[in-house]
């Protein structure tokens, strides 16, 4: 009896040390390296590519942009999530090709998307079928321009169709600076210099209180001000460096702060700074990003800038 109870017990914790077993092959979190092509199913149409021979074939001008395998995530959305859930499990060399839905590549295709507009709202150069056109925050094709009304599609262009995707994992990401260098490439299709530093800073933080004095605080009619002490604490920093094509680029001036959040969670760093070169004179003038903006004063004193001495300077010259 005893014996057969203990079997049991023991089988159903076999079953969960099973569970708990971790699966093999890629799984959400990783970085990889992929080579893909993209088409609609019923026609073939090229919807995206990182082989510079298939583009060329397609008339694509490939002189506009770098090819080969592309840096992802897993997990973070950054390919169609049927493509994703096929590459889980797998490895390096695996190969696999995908049919993804309409619905879930660029969605069904919807009558009432297509819309008529005033035609006040097209700018002249933009009305003529087929051309891509803004409205009211939209995108549009525009379909036909009768007198004074338009009618717009605003549809994706793609709308309706089943994508066929053929990929193969050309390479696991393990190196922390290629791994932010290939997700920076991605989001802002640039190359970028960059680079990872562990430092000691000084930062603020509060003094926690006793118990007890909390409780005599808190039968006080006003509380004291909050105590805080000067401490060092070690930081793992990413270093971007603020080439002209960063600084210009459109994605990153309006959404440098999503970006740098969403590096920060997926490098596991504690702090971003985007470093300049001034003059050519190699004295960077940092901007940190996901840990708080550095102030004048410390980028000096970083630099070996005496700050004072070149006010003294400054007024001895307007005498």
């Amino acid at each position: 009896m005893s014996n057969d109870s203990e079997a049991e017990e023991t089988e159903p914790e076999a079953e969960d040390a099973a569970d708990e077993e971790p699966e093999s092959g890629f799984q959400s979190g990783d970085v990889v390296k992929l080579a893909y092509t993209a088409r609609t199913v019923d026609e073939g149409q090229l919807v995206d590519t990182t082989d510079e021979e298939v583009a060329a074939d397609e008339g694509i001008d490939t002189d506009q942009q770098d090819w080969g395998p592309r840096t992802i995530v897993l997990g973070e959305g950054h390919i169609f999530p049927d493509v994703e859930e096929d590459i889980y499990g797998k490895e390096v060399g695996d190969e696999g090709t995908v049919t993804v839905s309409a619905e879930d590549a660029f969605g069904e295709y919807d009558e009432e998307q297509v819309r008529t507009v005033t035609k006040d709202k097209i700018d002249e150069d933009d009305r003529y079928p087929g051309a891509q056109v803004q409205i009211d925050g939209e995108q549009g094709r525009l379909e036909t321009i009768i007198g004074g009304r338009a009618r717009v599609d605003f549809n994706h262009p793609l709308a309706g169709e089943a994508v066929e995707y053929e990929y193969e994992v050309v390479a696991e990401v393990t190196d922390r600076e290629e791994k932010a260098q290939g997700i920076l490439s991605l989001m802002l299709d640039v190359e970028l210099d960059v680079w990872f530093e562990q430092e000691t800073v000084e930062e603020e933080q509060l003094v926690e209180s006793d118990e007890d004095e909390e409780s005599e605080a808190s039968d006080d009619a006003e509380a004291s001000e909050p105590e805080y002490e000067t401490v060092e604490v070690e930081k793992d920093t990413l270093y971007i460096e603020a080439t002209p094509q960063l600084t210009m680029n459109q994605q990153w001036m309006m959404g440098k702060q999503q970006i740098a959040q969403q590096l920060t969670q997926l490098l596991g760093v504690d702090r971003i700074i985007v470093q300049e070169e001034i003059g050519g004179g190699g004295m960077g003038m940092p901007g940190m990003m996901g840990g708080g903006m550095g102030g004048l004063e410390e980028q000096l004193e970083d630099a070996d800038v005496d700050a004072e001495e070149i006010a003294e300077e400054l007024e001895n010259a307007g005498e």
